[in-house]
């Protein structure tokens, strides 16, 4: 299998850790790069606009966050590490879902190997995209 471009979509939540974790092992065992997408889930977007949430805070969190993926990244492993964030949610494609948002940028990167958390029930952005990611992914997916 080559792969290059390992994708890991994150929320910020224990699970999407453990799955950075596993993109991590797997970049470092095809000595390949990886893309930490942060999925912003619909309703956290939603509170952001309201101001019943801030977003200073919300951005401190995801950037701590993945500052420490980043920092496990290059203690394992040399290659490129690169990040970028999507709402999961558009008022104007009502088609966009969790697991749609995951697919396009997949698909745009370019990525070989998609890594996302699954949780049964969950109500994470991720967490609810990897039935779909599964299903629809072109590429080989691994959910943790």
């Amino acid at each position: 299998m080559d792969i290059d471009l390992v994708l890991a979509p994150v929320d910020g939540s224990d699970q999407s850790e453990r799955a950075a974790e596993y993109a991590i092992a797997v970049a470092e065992r095809y000595d390949a790069d990886l893309h930490l997408l942060f999925v912003i889930d619909e309703r956290l977007h939603q509170d952001i606009d309201s101001g019943d949430v801030s977003a200073t805070a919300i951005a401190e969190e995801h950037q701590a966050f993945t500052e420490s993926i980043r920092d496990r990244f290059r203690d394992a492993h040399d290659g490129v590490f690169e990040t970028s964030s999507a709402t999961a949610f558009s008022e104007t494609r009502l088609m966009q879902t969790p697991g749609s948002v995951v697919l396009d940028v997949a698909e745009d990167l370019d990525s070989d190997f998609i890594v996302v958390p699954r949780e049964e029930g969950s109500e994470e952005a991720v967490g609810r995209a990897a039935i779909y990611v599964i299903e629809y992914a072109s590429q080989p997916v691994l959910t943790v």
